[in-house]
Parts: C-alpha cells; sequence; structure tokens
C-alpha cells in the first residue's frame, strides 16, 4: 500500500516532469534576444532573489560549514554548469532534441553514483549505455535534420555530466533544507554565470519583446523555484538513480510543446535515437531490482537546520 509520504513525493514527481518540460522551450526563446550566459544569469538571479524571500518567511537560516560548501558546490554544478552549457546548445538546437539528449542524466547519475561508491553497478548498466550511445548517434546523424554543430552535442553532454554529479552530490551532502540548498545554489550559479557572461564579452541587455519576458518569468518562477523544490524533495527521498528518472519524462513534454509553438521538426531519427536513448536508460538505471532497497528512502530534510 502507498503511504501518504510516497503519494506526495510521486506527486512532487509528476509536477516536476510537467514544469521542467516547458523549461527548454522557454530558454529557446529567451535565447532569441538575449545572449546565453547572460540570460541564464538574469534568470537565477531573480529565482535567488525569490529563493532567498521564501527563507526569509520561512525564518530558515544560511548553511554553515559544510553545509555552506555544499551548497555553492551544488549551485557550481546544477545552475553554472548544467544550466550554463544547455544554453548554450540552446541557441544552435530544438528544445525537444536537447531535453532527447538530456534523458542520458540517469545513466550518468548511475555511472558516477557507482564510483563515488553510492549504488552498485547493475548488470544492465553496460547494455543500457551502449543502447543510448546508439540512440544518440542515430540523431547526430538524422539524415532528415538540418546539421547539428559538434560543439552543441558537446555541450549538453557536459550538461548531462554536471546534472548527474549534482544529483550524486545531493545524497552525500549534511541534511539542508531544499530552500536553503537552492537559494545558496541559485545565487552562486548566477555569480558564475554573470562572470563567464562578462568575460567572454556578451551584450548585457534587458528583454524588449512580450515573449522574452514572458519566458523569463516562466523560467524564474515556475522553471527554478518551483521546479528545484520539486527536484531536491524527490531527490532527497528516492536515490540519485531513480530520482534521476525524470529526466527520461521530460523529453516527451517537451518534443510536444516545441513542435506546437516553436515549430520543431520531429523526424525519424529523432523518434528512432529517442527510443534507444530511453529504452537504454531503462535498462541500465532504471530497471527495478529485486535486490535493490525501497524505491523511497528515509528523508534528509531535518527537523532542524544545520
Amino acid at each position: 500500500m502507498i503511504t501518504s509520504r510516497e503519494k506526495l513525493v510521486i506527486l512532487a514527481f509528476v509536477a516536476e516532469t510537467f514544469f521542467a518540460g516547458v523549461n527548454g522551450v522557454a530558454i529557446r526563446f529567451s535565447n532569441r534576444e538575449l545572449a546565453p550566459l547572460w540570460g541564464a544569469s538574469l534568470r537565477f538571479a531573480f529565482a535567488a532573489v525569490l529563493m532567498i524571500s521564501v527563507m526569509l518567511v520561512l525564518r530558515l537560516s544560511l548553511p554553515r560549514g559544510k553545509s555552506l560548501f555544499g551548497s555553492m558546490l551544488f549551485g557550481l554544478l546544477q545552475f553554472a554548469g548544467a544550466f550554463g552549457f544547455f544554453y548554450y546548445a540552446l541557441v544552435q538546437i530544438h528544445a525537444g532534441l536537447g531535453q532527447t539528449l538530456l534523458a542520458l542524466v540517469p545513466l550518468a547519475t548511475l555511472l558516477l553514483a557507482v564510483l563515488q561508491r553510492q549504488e552498485s553497478l547493475r548488470g544492465f548498466a553496460i547494455l543500457g549505455t551502449l543502447l543510448s550511445a546508439v540512440g544518440v548517434g542515430l540523431i547526430y546523424l538524422d539524415p532528415g535534420r538540418r546539421s547539428i554543430p559538434p560543439l552543441a552535442i558537446v555541450a549538453v553532454l557536459a550538461s548531462v555530466l554536471c546534472f548527474a554529479q549534482a544529483l550524486v552530490l545531493v545524497r552525500k551532502l549534511p541534511p539542508i533544507h531544499p530552500v536553503s540548498l537552492n537559494a545558496v545554489g541559485m545565487l552562486t550559479g548566477a555569480v558564475v554565470l554573470l562572470s563567464a557572461s562578462i568575460l567572454l564579452g556578451e551584450p548585457k541587455v534587458l528583454p524588449q519583446r512580450i515573449e522574452t519576458w514572458g519566458a523569463l518569468v516562466y523560467v524564474v518562477v515556475i522553471g527554478s523555484v518551483v521546479v528545484f523544490l520539486l527536484h531536491v524533495h524527490v531527490a532527497q527521498h528516492w536515490n540519485a538513480s531513480r530520482a534521476s528518472y525524470v529526466m527520461v519524462l521530460i523529453p516527451l513534454v517537451t518534443i510536444s510543446v516545441s513542435a506546437w509553438i516553436d515549430q520543431e521538426p520531429i523526424t525519424a531519427g529523432l523518434l528512432i535515437g529517442g527510443v534507444f536513448i530511453l529504452v537504454g536508460v531503462y535498462l541500465g538505471a532504471l530497471r527495478k531490482d529485486r535486490t535493490a532497497r525501497p524505491s523511497i528512502d528515509e528523508p534528509q530534510v531535518p527537523s532542524k537546520q544545520e
């Protein structure tokens, strides 16, 4: 029988999937007017302000010591690294394609968790990795789609590694309230992204178009604050590879919305390659292991913050 706590985690997981699925399309609209790293830094600066406001309302204190360092490292990986690379990639590729490649996160999470001795390597992991690699190749070589810049693929794969390591890191951190973790993480990410934007000489302008403001408001309020609170909540109750299952479902939302709003072509290569990736991820990282522990772990959010 599913307990009330399990139901809440599942509900959070479903909501995260839908809201995050629209993120990629909103980023594409933002990138049409704003330089990618500048747009990403604006997003997380505004989101950090909102998250700090939530901290004040809830009377939460800032993390200290190892918790503060861990939160900053989380921000470096999750917000600066993963989204810096992904924003760059979405200048050159559609959201559905980018999000389909991000579905590799569960496999990368499992492999990193194995290397860091959080989880054991399951028998189907190698098969799943090979199938997913074939899927990436099919998408890249798809004759029905215009040529994909190699740097865009490299950027998405770098984003995959950053997302995966951030998920693994969450399981290593001392107990930290999700609001505090995201507030520090987003502020850290915004500072790093802004610094990178300045170094690269990106133009610093505010949006002039209504659709750009709409995209920015969405990714700040829903795509950042709401999605990442849900994301950390799920990650703190499920093991890292299972929590990353959201990355497999998000492409279904993104491809549908991108084809509808952004006229993304749904080609045979994307569909067949995407199936290879999703099957590979399922077999490699998500297939139920009878010897594994239950999917719902004890929560890591303490009654009193460190």
